[in-house]
């Protein structure tokens, strides 16, 4: 891992590398991470009994996209388990969920879903925990909900927001 990102984790700094523009942001407060668990706690398949998705997440981890952009997703969503490693992993998320922090929805909504949208992440969705509002971003497409809202991915997992 790169020592500058090593450095920052010590700091209590989430540090993401983006089309080599670094951004940061400040650890999650309570609130932030109560919504992570809340939401992978609702992660499963559309159909209980298709079993060609894993519907595998993970929070907070580092995925390092064929640009070699580094970024942290909230929550990343796998339809196959990606392979287990002490490194960034190199599959691309199906669908990205990303939790607004006070004061970093710029990092989340203008870098964040266009860089998501243009890495091949099929689905990205953006929740803010003080306004309950939900963006749905696929495709070109954008959707508005308010939380709490159930929202299928195209990989055919689904999750509540």
């Amino acid at each position: 891992m790169d020592s500058q990102l090593l450095r920052a984790e010590e700091l209590g700094i989430k540090l993401e590398i983006v089309n080599g523009l670094p951004v940061w942001e400040a650890s999650p407060v309570m609130r932030h991470q109560t919504a992570v668990d809340r939401i992978r706690e609702s992660i499963k398949r559309f159909d209980a009994d298709d079993e060609s998705c894993d519907c595998f997440h993970i929070a907070d981890v580092y995925v390092q996209f064929p640009d070699g952009s580094l970024k942290r997703p909230d929550i990343s969503v796998f339809c196959k388990t990606p392979t287990e490693t002490d490194n960034a992993l190199k599959e691309i998320p199906d669908a990205v969920i990303e939790i607004i922090s006070k004061g970093y929805e710029k990092k989340d909504l203008e870098v964040g879903v266009p860089f998501y949208l243009g890495s091949g992440v099929k689905d990205i969705v953006v929740f803010n925990p003080y306004t309950n509002e939900v963006l749905h971003f696929r495709g070109g497409e954008k959707r508005e909900m308010i939380s709490p809202f159930e929202i299928k991915f195209e990989c055919g997992c689904v999750c509540v927001v």
